[in-house]
């Protein structure tokens, strides 16, 4: 299959002078995201030649712990959704937001359902 077109996602890291990011600014031509300032990102890549997956985690000096607590949720949730979407396996996808959901409650970020 020849390749008809091809998309950049561009991220650009402002490092202080101990390395540590204190800015991140990302571009996204064709899903309309033109330097987008970003507090943190989360990215794996995969990698058939070792079947491991390669991780970059990021996040800004002046990122929120109640912010990145949040993420990290919300991280969970998408994760069982593409579990779901490319398996068809609802119960271990479900099995996934429930501990995103045991995440939440024990982070402080949800409210436990009433009893």
């Amino acid at each position: 299959m020849a390749i008809k077109k091809k998309s950049e996602i561009k991220i650009t890291v402002g490092l202080d002078e101990n390395k540590i990011p204190e800015s991140i600014v990302w571009n996204a031509s064709d899903g309309g995201v033109s330097n987008e300032d970003t507090k943190a990102l989360m990215m794996g890549v995969w990698d058939d030649k070792t079947s491991e997956c390669l991780r970059i985690d990021l996040w800004t000096k002046d990122m929120l712990m109640d912010d990145m607590k949040r993420m990290f949720y919300q991280t969970f949730i998408s994760m069982a959704d593409g579990y779901e979407r490319s398996t068809e396996n609802k119960a271990l996808a479900d099995d996934i937001r429930n501990f995103a959901c045991y995440f939440g409650e024990k982070s402080g970020i949800i409210e436990p359902p009433k009893k």
